[in-house]
């Protein structure tokens, strides 16, 4: 079926040359193409993509990933579809994360994925995501230059984050369920959101951060660095940036006060005024006040001076 489609072969070369990852979360699904380059003696992007698909959509209270977000999640796949069998993938890799792992209808969403893609995605659990997040951080030399050792890797995720402290490797790490969607969904109702709302995302960001803290020492963290679109979307805002700019924001170093300014505007203003801001992604803005002040308690809890993005 994937020969009569022009796709990738089933059984790849033993050393493909151009492999891809898809990255699907609670909010967002990502795609990256890359290709050895023997001059960098390592991996060079060729595609990178992201939408916006909200597969946890509603997920805490149903349980089950509803048809919509199964629909907009497929979609996305069939627009990255072409864009590997363009760029002559040879192996495919497929993680899926906290939304498949909660649904009751799980089996729907991996039957759909093989369909489209021929691969079968991995369900990964909670511990492999955060050694994967974690692994996918410090490997950066522009952020291991800058992180001293040892590293709190927090990764901000639509329904679930991922602590993990290390040097070089994880040492410890925590998967707790809070997450920008999971809490928006579950606390914030109102435009612009009440200080009662304000209050239960940081008592369930705090309770979750302390959960994480029993089997992570988060204050013997030299440094922070923080992962994903929240991370990323903060620090556009507190660095002043007139457009997202992925090469700026990686590896830059955000001040711990301009991190609970920045929760703090987001929060004062309006799902409209948080849609004009020119670095805020249409699909993030109804959840970044949750995601923000996420982050804002992790850096209090922690007690650091900074966030490595």
């Amino acid at each position: 079926m994937l020969d009569e489609r022009g796709m990738w072969r089933v059984t790849p070369p033993c050393v493909p040359r151009v492999v891809a990852d898809i990255d699907c979360g609670n909010n967002s699904i990502r795609l990256l193409v890359a290709t050895w380059d023997p001059e960098l003696d390592g991996l060079r992007d060729v595609v990178r993509e992201m939408r916006v698909v909200r597969l946890g959509e509603g997920l805490e209270v149903s349980g089950r990933i509803s048809s919509a977000a199964l629909q907009r999640t497929f979609a996305a796949l069939e627009e990255y579809a072409p864009a590997m069998r363009d760029a002559g993938v040879g192996a495919v890799r497929f993680v899926a994360t906290s939304a498949t792992r909660d649904a009751a209808n799980r089996a729907e969403f991996v039957a759909g994925v093989a369909e489209r893609l021929g691969v079968t995605p991995e369900v990964i659990s909670g511990d492999e995501e955060a050694a994967l997040s974690f692994a996918g951080a410090v490997s950066s030399p522009a952020v291991a230059a800058i992180a001293r050792a040892p590293r709190l890797v927090v990764d901000i995720g639509g329904g679930s984050t991922e602590f993990v402290l290390g040097d070089t490797s994880p040492a410890a790490s925590a998967s707790v369920d809070i997450g920008c969607v999971r809490l928006a969904e579950r606390r914030l109702f109102s435009d612009p959101p009440t200080a009662a709302e304000l209050a239960a995302v940081a008592a369930d960001a705090d309770a979750a951060i302390a959960l994480a803290g029993q089997a992570v020492p988060l204050r013997s963290a030299a440094s922070l660095i923080g992962l994903a679109g929240t991370v990323t979307t903060v620090a556009a805002i507190a660095l002043g940036l007139a457009e997202y700019d992925a090469e700026v924001l990686h590896g830059a170093r955000i001040a711990a006060d301009d991190v609970h300014r920045v929760a703090a505007d987001l929060a004062a203003m309006t799902l409209a005024e948080r849609l004009a801001m020119p670095v805020m992604h249409p699909g993030r803005a109804d959840v970044i006040v949750s995601g923000a002040l996420i982050l804002s308690r992790i850096v209090e809890a922690v007690g650091v001076a900074e966030v490595v993005v």
